[in-house]
């Protein structure tokens, strides 16, 4: 209600005792006075309540108080009191004033000990900190006065500082300090107070302001005083208001009336008058005196707070307008005449309160008189709720699901001659550009033969075409302007040269091949220094240029305009973006053509899926970029534009309603369309320039030309113009302010001199116009917003809460109803959100925006009518969280990490409220709840979790950024080819998507948190995963899994963006240095341990870009358990360098051999029958533990498909045509065709089993006491034997391949068995090392657990697992070095898992664990994990139950085999359960 009298006139109302959490004041000291809280009542003697009861009821029915306040009817100036929250002290013994956590995790306790008769009242201040220079700086209040005294009596040691304040020191104990104050003066109201650290020069402030006491007043004090009755009634109104108008009990009633009592009492003791409490009470308007005169004696009697009342009931009759301040005068007049006239009529002011109150002056406010609240907050009260009301899982079908038949385009004329010129030319092109001129296209084309520069322009264009050109040596510049012309050799036959440019004609191309003629032109320029060549064509006399502006071609060899091409689509609804791209010739004649265009296809889009929906989005935005033309030779009325856009916002609604998995994206489509509008609001546009012109005799010049523009085609250009002229007549008519604006806002000259009906002139008013500009200009854009920025907060929020306008020529007869049933409460929520929305603190802000998105989150998802106005209202709160956050960034410069933390909480709320699938975030949300619950109690390892949790935020915005390059940019990339979309536009798509939203604002809030979290949790910038000094030049690739397989040819550190878990290092490799997080006891960080390689992850940007910088120089490495030293080599360091990573890399010993492994004559084997001729160690040694380990250690019973039974299977007649197949894809395989492996995959899978297989593998199983698959249907025992063969085929995976052969292993020779074991539905699973890996520490053991199957763990599933160690002489007391960051789990039904069990693992000198897969018969579900319920998390006696016994676990299996172990395992219901173990390498 900015402007209007519900804000300006209410807030003096009787009604609207004004309320601040914050007002600051001054006093002495110089430091403003804060204080927290409203006192809370005295308790008063029986006796003394009774004698004061009021005649009247003061009972509560139901939310509201029944009696009200009367009027003061008396004449008096009233006196300005401005009220403070303050610290609540009660009339007991001694109660608890305030308990504060100040900086640093400090708390502070105030308590104060009320007097009674003849005693002293104390103050009791109690600091968790503990310093010998600990003084409190402080002073008393004396009556109302702000100034200091300093109190005659003093606690000892008590000094004087410069006669303004006292200073005390505090006595400490401990961790604590103490100090005592006595006050014996009855005039004393309050003590304030700062706590000074002398030594360190430290203060601890409230907020930056004073500590406020407030003091009980004496019994004996306020026994002989008595308070109106009326008054007292007014104050217990407002208190509970202020406490949210709660439903009280009957004791509670009387206790809130008898607290606000008392609180007057005590004004009254400090010496308010009665009369000037009332005028307190009643806010009255201290500006306009009452004046003795008999000539308005008449007028004067009726009190100035029932003309604001019925000035307000007229207000909101009106349908709540904005009212100048003339008009708000005027309406004062009004609602004082129809009160006179009442009064006139015989009646008394008592009768016209109780007509008012009661209805009977054709009123209908008088209810929300009562409900609503007219004090304007500074804070709002979040309500508490449950994060997962808000959980979305709607998922859009994955795209390769979608059966998306697309016919091949065919080629233009203009890019057969592309083709034709390409394959004549033959050299590498500089420049390719086709750009869309209509229904026809224009070709550009720069090649560099020879050091020529060679031009080919070529256009499908049938009528005759010139272009008028010129050369120039600077970017864009037109060099012939009064210089020499080119030599004749540049300019092709038949140019004519002009003053200052060459015009040259267009001719029938010659390449006599293409089934459609072109018009082309070919410039040979063999001089040097020319940079470009802009030009223009011209056509029937008609100029054709590039939207707007010159062409220019590029000459450089950098060109970042050159046109890739973006090949068939894939990853795209290749169909409709070609439909779209051929449409666009008529979408450019106006938004009308656009929008209904796009309605059109919105049934096709669905169709499409989200895909579909990314196509109509990426076009959309290139439209709201301007990088499509908005309007083409076509008038169109801007009404007919607003119900355009009505009718696509309407489409986008239902798909909304009808199609959760893709609100996403339609809420991004929404942001780049207005909300339109049926009927006449689009019509205003034309119309209401008109008044603007008339009302300020602006006729002439540039708002005629403006005029011209928006009659003729309207756009969400006109909303920047008309801000551009408001800051330009509020800059007092500084041009360069109307410019600057326009120009931030992607406004040009060209631009506006592009439009159909141009704008040429710049604004040039009088000064006497400049008010009522400012006031015609600030209405004007409202209308322009309601049409064009439906996203825009100010008009979102005004749609939603209703609007009527009936004068002034703005917005004339235009009536919009409030949405019905919105939330109690909401439309003073968004009040306030409106007040703060250019408050510089921002965090009340953040917390109103986020509250109200809350409230109206039911809403939107149901059928409403007014669903869109509910949305755009959506989409607005969202981005304004978005700019809040941007504008606070200041506010967090010198904050802890609380309040970091606290930021953090708020954007990623924001976020999660507006995707489609946020259980992830919801779950990223609660554990930093959990973090600051941690933070605030002084957990020790807050930092710690917190840190964790930081984590899994940035890996759940990575996977945002992931989905939006897979289902937006490549939209983006072929629409943008197929309409001759800029390339850098083409480019940045993506990230000016991210960038638009919440995303990149949380990611910045976690760069700032993370040093922070780091520092205190002791985790340094680096962890060390295999501490190996190293030699190395320095290569920076994106992700380790793209360069495995490549070989170094020199000592290599390799800078990976990404390291997912399971890689292979690459030849060469001597270090990977990385920012991702892989799991210490991840396959990758074993292999690295294992070949010596360097291994680390870094958490500090600033390193890693100095990393960066030195690419392509030699590094030296040199890392302890928890950092990395590095430093340039230079000079003669390189040669002894170089000879140190030769001895490094002489690799494994030619001694490494396999030895092949002929079949036993058994398809099957139990575990007693296990042997090194049968099986592989991994086999081996999980029967050796078999009866060996104590009982509180499961095995899980085993059986085995022995060596040689692939072998035997592949050799049955059954599989003749699978073994010849294989037989040729070898030799492809032999002849470097890696292609091959995935075709030897796939063949082995053809496989049948033969039945003795079956029946032996059925027998062995069984007689174990394992099921049988084939139990359960034929079915089943398919699926097993699938998983079987898919262990056999992982010796051809690509990773195992080049790992063999890299270390000169035969990879024929390589045998695969398969162990076969009941998978353990696992609660957790843990990786154990029972020497500490990163340290060498053989008397600590390390180990990992993940939640679910172990898969996570040494996989490739991003995040970290929880990491502890634990001293092998101490396993009760684990410590835990890092908690989980996983996102996911996996979690499986009871089932078998066929382990793959090769003759090459575990050999002495190479590591082959891990190479080969792993592969359950049925398939584990994926689960989005919630730390914030995992009692591993939660419950230290259960975390060090668990952790205790998986170290003890590991302590035994050591001490059986004699030697260090990798051990894997589970815990299901508390127990431990070993699945495997091998010696630790």
């Amino acid at each position: 209600m900015s402007n209007s009298i519900g804000r300006n006139v209410l807030h003096q109302s009787l009604l609207c005792s004004t309320v601040f959490e914050h007002q600051s004041n001054r006093h002495s000291s110089g430091i403003p006075a804060n204080s927290l809280f409203q006192a809370v009542s005295i308790n008063q003697p029986a006796g003394a309540s009774a004698a004061r009861k009021s005649p009247l009821s003061t009972k509560f029915y139901g939310t509201s108080l029944n009696a009200r306040p009367k009027m003061a009817m008396g004449r008096h100036r009233p006196v300005l009191i401005t009220p403070r929250a303050v610290l609540a002290v009660d009339s007991a013994s001694e109660q608890l004033a305030g308990k504060f956590n100040l900086e640093g995790n400090v708390e502070l306790q105030i308590t104060v000990g009320a007097p009674t008769p003849g005693s002293l009242t104390q103050v009791n201040i109690e600091i968790s900190y503990s310093s010998n220079s600990l003084l409190l700086h402080w002073g008393a209040i004396r009556d109302k006065k702000e100034k200091w005294v300093l109190p005659s009596r003093q606690p000892d040691g008590t000094k004087n500082y410069k006669n303004r304040a006292l200073r005390t020191p505090f006595v400490s104990s401990a961790s604590k300090s103490f100090v005592k104050i006595e006050i014996d003066d009855p005039a004393i109201v309050a003590v304030e107070f700062l706590i000074l650290d002398e030594a360190q020069n430290k203060w601890f402030k409230n907020n930056g302001a004073n500590f406020h006491v407030k003091l009980p007043i004496r019994e004996e004090l306020i026994q002989n005083v008595s308070v109106p009755e009326d008054l007292v009634q007014t104050q217990a109104y407002l208190r509970w208001e202020r406490k949210g108008k709660q439903i009280y009990t009957p004791e509670q009633e009387k206790e809130e009336y008898e607290a606000a009592r008392t609180e007057l009492l005590e004004e009254i003791v400090r010496g308010t008058s009665v009369e000037d409490l009332r005028a307190k009470l009643t806010n009255k308007n201290d500006r306009q005196e009452i004046k003795e005169s008999s000539s308005h004696g008449t007028k004067n009697a009726i009190p100035d707070d029932l003309v604001q009342i019925q000035s307000y009931i007229r207000w909101e009759r009106a349908g709540k307008p904005n009212y100048s301040a003339d008009q708000q005068l005027r309406e004062f007049e009004e609602a004082r005449k129809e009160l006179q006239s009442e009064l006139e009529k015989g009646i008394s002011l008592d009768e016209i309160w109780k007509k008012i109150t009661k209805g009977e002056i054709q009123t209908k406010v008088s209810d929300q008189l009562k409900t609503k609240k007219y004090f304007r907050t500074e804070r709002i009260q979040r309500k508490q709720r449950d994060f997962m009301q808000i959980l979305n899982k709607h998922v859009a079908e994955p795209t390769e699901k979608k059966n998306i038949s697309v016919e091949p385009k065919a080629l233009t004329p203009v890019e057969l001659f592309v083709g034709a010129t390409e394959e004549q030319e033959g050299d590498s092109i500089l420049n390719k550009k086709i750009y869309k001129l209509a229904d026809k296209e224009l070709l550009v084309l720069v090649h560099k033969p020879g050091g020529k520069t060679k031009i080919h322009l070529a256009t499908d264009f049938k009528e005759p075409l010139i272009l008028h050109w010129a050369l120039s040596k600077k970017a864009g510049e037109w060099l012939m302007y009064g210089l020499q012309a080119p030599p004749p050799s540049v300019l092709p036959a038949g140019s004519v040269l002009l003053s200052g440019s060459v015009e040259t004609t267009f001719t029938t191309s010659s390449l006599a091949d293409l089934p459609y003629q072109v018009q082309s032109i070919e410039i040979e320029i063999e001089e040097e220094g020319y940079v470009g060549m802009p030009f223009v064509l011209q056509s029937g006399g008609n100029w054709i240029k590039n939207k707007g502006s010159d062409f220019y071609v590029d000459f450089s060899y950098e060109s970042k305009q050159v046109q890739q091409d973006f090949g068939d689509g894939k990853g795209t609804a290749k169909a409709l973006l070609e439909k779209i791209a051929g449409l666009e010739i008529e979408a450019q004649k106006s938004f009308m053509h656009r929008f209904n265009i796009a309605a059109d296809l919105i049934q096709e889009a669905k169709e499409a899926g989200e895909l579909g929906f990314a196509g109509i989005l990426v076009w959309m935005r290139f439209m709201a970029t301007r990088q499509l033309i908005w309007n083409k030779n076509y008038n169109v009325k801007p009404r007919e534009i607003s119900k355009a856009q009505d009718r696509l916002t309407d489409l986008l609604q239902n798909v909304y309603i009808s199609n959760p998995e893709y609100r996403e994206i339609v809420r991004m489509i929404l942001s780049t369309v207005g909300r339109g509008g049926e009927g006449d609001v689009g019509q205003r546009i034309r119309d209401e320039i008109l008044v603007i012109q008339r009302n300020n005799n602006c006729k002439g010049g540039m708002m005629e030309e403006w005029h011209q523009k928006l009659h003729n085609n309207t756009s969400p250009d006109d909303v920047i113009i008309c801000q551009a002229l408001i800051d330009y007549i509020k800059s007092d008519f500084d041009i360069s302010a109307y410019w600057k604006t326009l120009n931030d806002n992607g406004i040009t000259k060209e631009r506006l001199l592009s439009y159909d009906r141009a704008i040429h002139s710049e604004p040039n008013f009088r000064r006497d116009q400049k008010d009522g500009l400012l006031r015609d200009l600030g209405n004007y854009m409202r209308t322009l917003k309601a049409v064009h920025s439906g996203a825009d907060l100010e008009s979102a929020i005004t749609n939603c809460l209703g609007y009527r306008s009936e004068g002034q020529g703005f917005m004339v007869g235009v009536q919009i109803n409030p949405i019905p049933n919105l939330p109690s409460g909401f439309p003073e929520l968004l009040q306030f959100v409106s007040e703060h929305v250019e408050d510089r603190n921002v965090e009340a802000l953040l917390e109103g925006l986020l509250e109200a998105r809350q409230e109206i989150r039911p809403l939107l998802c149901k059928h409403n009518d007014r669903l869109k106005d509910l949305l755009f209202l959506d989409i607005a709160l969202e981005s304004s969280v978005r700019t809040a956050i941007e504008k606070g960034y200041e506010e967090l410069n010198e904050a802890g990490p609380e309040k970091i933390m606290y930021f953090v909480s708020l954007i990623l709320e924001n976020l999660a409220l507006s995707l489609d699938d946020n259980e992830d975030l919801i779950y990223c949300l609660k554990g930093w709840s959990n973090a600051l619950s941690m933070s605030k109690s002084k957990s020790d390892n807050w930092a710690l979790f917190a840190k964790s949790v930081l984590d899994r935020t940035r890996l759940a915005l990575a996977g945002k950024a992931d989905w939006y390059q897979k289902v937006l940019q490549p939209s983006a990339e072929y629409l943008g080819t197929l309409l001759s979309v800029d390339k850098w536009a083409v480019d940045i798509f993506t990230e000016e998507m991210i960038r638009a939203g919440s995303a990149a604002a949380l990611s910045l809030l976690l760069n700032r948190l993370d040093p922070v979290l780091r520092k205190t949790a002791s985790l340094g910038s680096w962890q060390v995963i295999s501490p190996v000094e190293v030699f190395g030049y320095v290569a920076v690739v994106d992700e380790l899994l793209a360069v495995q397989d490549k070989s170094y040819d020199r000592p290599t550190i390799l800078l990976a963006r990404r390291v997912k878990g399971e890689e292979e290092i690459p030849d060469g490799t001597v270090a990977v240095l990385t920012a991702d997080m892989p799991d210490v006891l991840s396959h990758v960080s074993v292999r690295a341990r294992n070949c010596k390689v360097c291994f680390a992850t870094c958490f500090d940007p600033n390193i890693l870009a100095d990393l960066q910088s030195n690419e392509g120089k030699m590094l030296h490495l040199k890392p302890t358990s928890a950092d990395i030293a590095y430093s340039v080599v230079e000079g003669s360091e390189l040669q002894d360098s170089s000879s140190a990573n030769l001895k490094e890399e002489d690799g494994p010993s030619s001694s490494v051999t396999l030895v092949k492994k002929q079949f036993a004559g058994r398809y099957a084997i139990t575990s007693d029958e296990f042997t090194g001729e049968l099986v592989g160690a991994k086999s081996r040694n999980i029967a050796y533990l078999k009866g060996k380990v104590p009982s509180w250690i499961g095995i899980p019973t085993s059986v085995a498909l022995p060596f040689g039974v692939f072998e035997k299977v592949l050799s049955d007649n059954i599989n003749q045509a699978v073994a010849e197949k294989l037989q040729i894809l070898k030799q492809k395989l032999g002849e470097e065709d890696h292609s091959a492996l995935r075709e030897i995959r796939e063949t082995v899978l053809q496989m049948k089993a033969p039945n003795q297989l079956v029946q032996e593998l059925k027998t062995k199983m069984k007689s174990s006491g394992m099921p049988w698959p084939g139990d359960e249907g034929e079915q089943r025992w398919e699926q097993a034997w699938m998983a079987i063969k898919k262990v056999w085929a992982s010796k051809w995976n690509e990773r195992a391949f080049f790992s063999t052969r890299r270390v000169k292993l035969d990879h024929e020779y390589l045998c695969m068995a398969v162990l076969v074991q009941e998978i353990i539905n696992a609660d957790y699973a843990f990786v154990i090392h029972t020497t500490n890996p990163s340290s060498g520490d053989s008397s600590e053991i390390y180990a990992e657990v993940v939640k679910g199957l172990g898969e996570t763990l040494v996989g490739a599933y991003p995040g970290r697992a929880l990491s502890f160690v634990c001293k092998k002489n101490d396993l009760k007391y684990p410590r835990v070095l890092g908690y989980p960051s996983k996102p996911i789990g996996l979690f499986i039904r009871r089932s078998i898992i066929f382990r793959s069990d090769s003759n090459g693992e575990d050999l002495e000198g190479y590591a082959g664990a891990g190479l080969y897969d792993s592969v359950p018969m049925d398939e584990a579900e994926k689960v989005v994990l919630d730390y914030s319920s995992d009692r591993l998390i939660t419950d230290g006696h259960f975390q060090q139950s668990i952790l205790s016994s998986i170290a003890r676990a590991g302590c035994e299996i050591e001490e059986l085999f004699g030697s260090a172990q990798d051990i894997e395992g589970v815990v299901r219901d508390g127990k431990i359960y070993v699945v495997q173990t091998r010696p630790q390498m």
